[in-house]
């Protein structure tokens, strides 16, 4: 399957440049999913507002009407504590004669009454009317219903009114100031008939200011409702009183008669008959939600719609914006990129042809550190290159015999020094000087390898020969001062290693560790082989090295006399054979001890050097 895709896409936009190529698949894979999956996400986010909005509101709401709910069971358990209190229904219903008995019944009330009518705040008024001819009205809390204005109503009308109602406990709104709330709670004799009544008069702001005023940041109305639905508190005020009209309740009866005041929306007014306006709520495009009480109040909230459209509006603009700009962003950038690249890669063109001709000194300006810019760093290095070739060809020649002489030279010296040593030990064993003919066999064998310039690498065992022959000659300068222990494997020795790899190893321990000047001194050689690897190393109990030079000899950093304790060259030569199966290993404490270790593959064939290290 990819490739299939990968060759129509290539037939595709095989007639097209790169700029071309570069806007088609901008176009394809980062325009057009981004236009689907904004469009998808302005949906998602618009439906997630919406929900989200709804459940704060409806939340809020909730929250309004059990406080509300919580507020109205408080006053309501005033009044019916109040009302049901047997001994002020006792005392409401017999007949005085003596005015001590009075004074008692009103200190009762007073003392009763008074303070339990504090407890709650938003209390204007409290008092207890009764109709006992017997009982005087003290002013306070005892009170007679008599022709008196009270709150805008008729205090006697109101009266016979609540005692007919079929209503015990009853809110309503004050005639003269709707923003006045009037609890009104019979007071029942044991028989059944009305002893008096219970008035509060509460101050609208204290108990539902706080509540209604500008809820959801003043974008929607909230209406407390009682059980006729008509508008007990609001937050609009004028709305306070209104009969609510939903399609849930709908008019009915009386409140159908067409020359009733019917409005809509924030047009309500006082109907000329002093009958309650009606507030229609039923034509609005606007939301609505209700949470009943279980009182059989429920708390309404009225929010405009137009609040979401233009929230809608908002993300809808916003998104676009976001999006658009994020286009025409990726666009100029995608632009100069490609325009960037055309350029370069066109000069590095130009320059190409340059170098077809012949023309080595050519080069491209680079300093960046992408792609095109490894290109060019590899064209300049390849025109560099190109020109030294064809400097090296033409110096070729003339080089030729020169090396030729050297070849010729390096073959020469050798068997002169050959021919030296064979003639000093001819004369030495004339005069059977055994001594000097020992010292002449170690010469000889240490030079026959190190001066044999055709092989690279021999066997172990003419490895440790070598190594030996340099012991022998060091042990005639030095008689008995280094004692040397050998400790080989000999399944070992058939194996191939690098040549000259222990002898700078075993010099290192006369020229840096002095151990000609360590009493009982002692170099231990051991060759051992470990699975598929062979040990080599060589102790020596000299000086040792101190840390900071050990540390930058690992590091590579350390530059000491000579070759650097031989080091480096063994390093390398082992990674030209080995690679990273090859290690090389320093241990050392300073005064008193150092052991190098060599860790190479066994090889029965002859190694060679690796193009890749």
């Amino acid at each position: 399957m990819r490739l299939w895709l990968e060759k129509q896409v290539i037939r595709f936009t095989r007639g097209m440049n790169l700029r071309s190529k570069v806007l088609v698949m901008y176009g394809l894979i980062l325009v057009l999913p981004t236009l689907v999956l904004g469009g998808s996400a302005i949906y998602l986010v618009i439906q997630s507002f919406h929900q989200s909005y709804l459940t704060t509101v409806d939340e809020a709401v909730r929250q309004t009407a059990q406080n509300v709910a919580f507020g109205k069971k408080s006053y309501d358990l005033l009044a019916v504590r109040t009302a049901t209190d047997g001994e002020l229904i006792s005392r409401l219903g017999r007949s005085y004669a003596d005015m001590t008995e009075i004074l008692d019944t009103v200190n009762y009330v007073d003392r009763t009454f008074l303070i339990t009518s504090k407890y709650l705040p938003g209390i204007a008024d409290f008092r207890i009317y009764h109709t006992n001819e017997t009982l005087v009205q003290d002013g306070q809390l005892l009170w007679r219903p008599e022709k008196r204005s009270l709150v805008g109503m008729d205090e006697q009308a109101w009266y016979e009114e609540a005692a007919s109602s079929d209503q015990a406990l009853r809110w309503s709104n004050a005639p003269s100031n709707p923003k006045q709330i009037v609890i009104t709670r019979k007071i029942m004799g044991a028989d059944g008939s009305v002893l008096g009544m219970v008035y509060i008069l509460l101050n609208y702001d204290s108990v539902f200011g706080e509540l209604l005023d500008k809820p959801f940041k003043g974008a929607g109305n909230l209406f407390v409702v009682d059980s006729s639905r008509h508008a007990i508190a609001a937050t609009e005020t004028d709305k306070i009183g209104s009969r609510i009209v939903t399609k849930e309740w709908p008019l009915s009866g009386k409140e159908k008669d067409p020359d009733l005041d019917v409005h809509s929306d924030l047009d309500v007014d006082t109907n000329a008959d002093g009958s309650s306006p009606v507030y229609d709520l039923t034509s609005t495009k606007e939301l609505l939600i209700a949470k009943p009480l279980s009182s059989g109040w429920e708390v309404v909230a009225q929010l405009p719609m137009q609040y979401m459209d233009s929230q809608n509006r908002r993300i809808l603009l916003l998104n676009v914006s976001i999006t658009a700009l994020f286009l025409l962003c990726s666009l100029f950038l995608i632009m100069t990129i490609v325009k960037n690249m055309v350029w370069r890669i066109r000069k590095l063109g130009t320059r190409m042809s340059d170098l077809s001709r012949g023309q080595f000194e050519v080069s491209v300006r680079h300093n960046n550190n992408d792609e095109l810019g490894d290109l060019e760093s590899m064209f300049n290095s390849m025109s560099e290159r190109l020109g030294k070739l064809v400097e090296d060809i033409t110096k070729a020649g003339l080089m030729e015999k020169e090396q030729a002489f050297k070849a010729l030279q390096a073959q020469i010296n050798p068997h002169f020094i050959y021919n030296s040593l064979s003639l000093l030990r001819w004369r030495a064993l004339d005069v059977q000087d055994e001594g000097q003919i020992q010292i002449i066999d170690a010469l000889t064998t240490f030079y026959r390898l190190a001066l044999n310039n055709q092989i690279s690498v021999i066997r172990i065992r003419d490895e440790l020969e070598h190594v030996k022959a340099y012991l022998d000659i060091h042990q005639f300068r030095y008689p008995d001062r280094v004692r040397v222990e050998w400790d080989v494997d000999s399944s070992a020795l058939d194996f191939y290693t690098i040549k000259t790899v222990l002898q700078p190893i075993v010099e290192n321990c006369y020229l840096h560790g002095a151990i000609t000047r360590k009493k009982d001194a002692v170099i231990r050689i051991s060759v051992h082989r470990e699975g598929d690897n062979i040990r080599m190393a060589v102790y020596d109990n000299g000086s040792g090295i101190a840390e900071n030079v050990l540390s930058g000899i690992e590091a590579g950093t350390h530059r000491g006399k000579g070759n650097g304790f031989g080091t480096a060259n063994i390093k390398e030569r082992l990674s030209l054979y080995f690679g990273s199966r090859a290690s090389f290993i320093i241990e050392s404490e300073a005064g008193e001890w150092t052991r190098v270790s060599i860790v190479f593959p066994a090889s029965t064939e002859q190694p060679v050097i690796r193009r890749e290290i």
